[in-house]
């Protein structure tokens, strides 16, 4: 194909009375930087021909503009509220037929490289986010539109609004990056400094890969029914490349990440920005199910952004459906009028008027994956983050496998012992207890757990392969019938509270950094921090364990699992590189070590 080609007007115009729209297909944006142009649908109330203006709703992605959501995902479509199922929907993005029915315009792009976008395939990076910077700008200038635009959308349509936002496009009014992480390292890749490479290769490969501009065959695609994929991808306009051209026209993230470790390396640091640097009024939704993606990186860009009006709003459920609730759907609308159209009945743009913080309460076991019965959780707004009346308590882990706020029964140097390189599979380590509580406790906040660990290698040798230790913690709460309280995860999957990890060798702790708290320790993870792990060296260290919320019952219990690899509840989020954990560095025995200077605890957010 020849770039003359590439850069023709192909744009497709639809009149739909029956849903009272105008839909513009392969509308051409062109970019500040490249003679190629980013590729989008726009999606307009039928009134925009009598000249009206509507503010416009913007996402940026890689899963195909053009691809039905019940192709992409039948099964979760099906449950999706029927107010937004259309003919038009579309994985994690707002529903054109509801939203241009409420006033406003809907622009959904295919990120550069992706789906009838050509250029060169980089999700996450610099060079990508500088052109959804100029899909935003050209949104604002269109003749039908009021020069207003907003961010809305789930997971990676979230997490790509933190990094256009933080470049301060003109025009852009709001954003709600809904369970979207704002971390590239710290949420996503590589957890403490571990690679997250299981969930890395299905996203890729099913879901971002297939969608690859000029793959041939790509409206042929098939893939099991037991979760999202790039079905129904139509063909690129312009042809197909070459294995060879496509190859050269992209980074693949299954190939980098495993490759580069260090925030330093060019790689991760290509996708870096800085939260301070957003502005614009922000409602940042987490989900307390999301402990092995989205998350942590929600809180900590609520925290840093620099936005005059920012919001922070934790809600349960899976990571599809909630984006399309009625009520919360009431909250994304309420808000982006505000903002968008100078229409507030609420007080979003009203300092103090709506406190910042809306938890929502996790109290009972009423199962997982099922809406209905999680309406029955409280909500309760608050006026900061962390909560202002946290108590940050230490519980001691003990060589009996107790947690307690008592600490050891008696002061002596013992060890407990387990195998490294535990998995999925094969459990290695030990769980640490709570006596019954005797009054109900709430815990919401952020954790951290206080360590003392070596490891023996498998073999004693005087090589010079580097050894290391790779700790995983899970907390656990027990009701007090015995049973263990599993929350909805990401896909629906049962989870725990929460999780936390560690790469021993990345242990160094800035204390001086801004972002340093006590109650979540600061890391780099550069180059520069990589402090070596001796066989028989005990290391204390600080784990960072993500924020979680629970009530815990009277009779209720606390498990914290400190163990050698993943267990229950990290679900496609695995850790099982054997290019990352390669046998050489990390088998043998890791020990916890007890003694006079040997404390072992973790802290837990106890709100009074």
């Amino acid at each position: 194909m020849t770039e003359s080609n590439i850069i023709r007007d192909i744009q497709e115009i639809h009149r739909d009375e029956e849903n009272c729209l105008v839909f513009r297909k392969n509308v051409s944006i062109p970019l500040r930087n490249s003679s190629l142009p980013v590729r989008c649908n726009v999606y307009l109330p039928l009134s925009t021909e009598d000249g009206n203006k509507f503010p416009v709703l913007v996402t940026y992605g890689p899963y195909g503009k053009d691809i039905p959501y019940d192709k992409f995902f039948s099964g979760s479509f099906n449950e999706v509220n029927p107010e937004h199922r259309s003919k038009y929907s579309a994985w994690e993005t707002p529903d054109p037929v509801y939203w241009t029915a409420r006033g406003y315009i809907i622009l959904r792009a295919d990120e550069r490289g992706l789906g009838q976008s050509p250029g060169f395939l980089d999700t996450m990076s610099r060079g990508t986010s500088e052109c959804f910077f100029d899909v935003v700008e050209w949104a604002a200038e269109q003749k039908w539109s009021t020069g207003k635009v907003g961010l809305l959308g789930i997971s990676y349509y979230a997490g790509s609004q933190w990094r256009v936002a933080a470049r301060r496009p003109k025009g852009l009014a709001a954003i709600i990056p809904w369970e979207g992480m704002s971390d590239y390292y710290r949420d996503r890749c590589r957890h403490g400094g571990i690679l997250s490479n299981k969930f890395i290769s299905f996203w890729w490969n099913r879901q971002v890969l297939v969608n690859q501009y000029g793959l041939p065959g790509r409206s042929k695609l098939t893939f099991p029914a037991d979760g999202p994929g790039a079905r129904g991808q139509e063909d690129t306009i312009e042809g197909d490349l070459s294995a060879d051209a496509l190859s050269k026209n992209r980074h693949d993230q299954t190939e980098d990440n495993v490759v580069n470790r260090f925030r330093d390396d060019a790689y991760y640091a290509s996708k870096e920005f800085n939260l301070e640097d957003i502005e614009v009024p922000l409602l940042s939704v987490a989900n307390w199910g999301g402990i092995n993606l989205h998350l942590r990186g929600n809180v900590e860009g609520y925290t840093w952004a620099g936005s005059k009006f920012k919001y922070l709003r934790f809600i349960t459920g899976r990571h599809d459906l909630p984006f399309y609730y009625h009520n919360e759907v009431d909250i994304q609308k309420s808000f982006l009028d505000a903002f968008l159209k100078d229409e507030d009945n609420y007080g979003w743009s009203i300092p103090g008027k709506v406190p910042p913080v809306t938890i929502t309460l996790r109290k009972g076991n009423v199962g997982f994956n099922n809406p209905a019965a999680e309406s029955a959780f409280k909500t309760r707004t608050e006026l900061a983050w962390p909560l202002p009346d946290t108590r940050y308590t230490k519980y001691f882990l003990t060589p009996e496998k107790e947690l307690t706020v008592a600490g050891q029964k008696e002061i002596r140097d013992v060890k407990l012992t387990y195998n490294a390189l535990g998995s999925i599979d094969n459990f290695q380590g030990f769980n640490f207890q709570t006596d019954p509580f005797t009054e109900e406790t709430e815990i919401t906040g952020h954790i951290v757990a206080h360590l003392n660990v070596s490891m023996t290698p498998e073999v004693l040798d005087d090589t010079e392969i580097e050894k290391d230790i790779d700790i995983f913690l899970t907390l656990r709460y027990i009701d007090p019938s015995g049973k263990e309280v599993l929350f909805t995860g990401t896909a629906g999957d049962g989870v725990p509270l929460t999780k936390g990890w560690l790469r021993c060798s990345m242990r160094k702790v800035n204390e001086e950094h801004p972002r340093h708290r006590g109650y979540l320790p600061h890391r780099e993870y550069l180059s520069t921090d990589v402090d070596k792990v001796k066989p028989g060296d005990i290391y204390a260290v600080d784990v960072e364990v993500w924020p979680t919320n629970v009530v815990v019952e009277i009779g209720g219990k606390l498990i914290l699992e400190v163990t050698s690899g993943d267990t229950q509840g990290c679900g496609v989020f695995q850790h099982n590189s054997e290019v990352d954990r390669p046998k050489g560095k990390f088998a043998g025995q890791n020990h916890i070590h007890f003694g006079r200077q040997m404390e072992n605890y973790i802290v837990l957010p106890i709100i009074n």
